[in-house]
């Protein structure tokens, strides 16, 4: 499908779907949150412990974070940069979460950093950087995270 939008439109649709990703996320919004996405849309953690999963679509994306709404509560973002790229429907944003893990308690902030693509239908790729160990500590799962990496190695 080709893109009438101009290349500010396809800019701000970017924008857009990044403030909705962020706003979906505090109010803990799993359908709305799955919707920002277009229908095959793709959600990876490429530094993410061996043998996480590359979701695709939707009902992919809705079973990930119905697990992570379980494991997290995104409270608010505490700082966020983004940088327009010489593509108009790709953003890198980085961001602060400050956030509480539902099994420890603990309070803790954690960034991240998000290549983001947007497309007529919602996003198309939203590749998300974050370090697993912080992310671990903070959700009581130090121990397990280190023994998938060491039972990858």
């Amino acid at each position: 499908m080709v893109d009438s939008l101009s290349d500010q439109d396809r800019r701000q649709r970017a924008h857009s779907a990044v403030d909705q990703v962020h706003d979906r996320l505090i109010v803990r919004d799993l359908y709305g949150l799955a919707n920002v996405w277009a229908p095959h849309g793709t959600l990876e953690f490429p530094f993410a412990p061996p043998g996480f999963p590359r979701l695709r679509g939707r009902q992919e994306i809705i079973g990930y974070l119905r697990e992570f709404f379980e494991a997290l509560r995104v409270t608010g973002i505490a700082s966020e940069t983004r940088h327009e790229t010489a593509r108009p429907d790709t953003l890198v944003v980085e961001w602060e979460a400050d956030a509480v893990g539902m099994r420890s308690g603990r309070r803790y902030r954690l960034p991240y950093v998000s290549i983001v693509e947007v497309g007529a239908l919602g996003v198309l790729s939203f590749r998300d950087y974050w370090s697993p160990l912080a992310n671990g500590q903070a959700l009581g799962r130090l121990d397990e995270l280190i023994a998938m990496q060491e039972s990858a190695s």
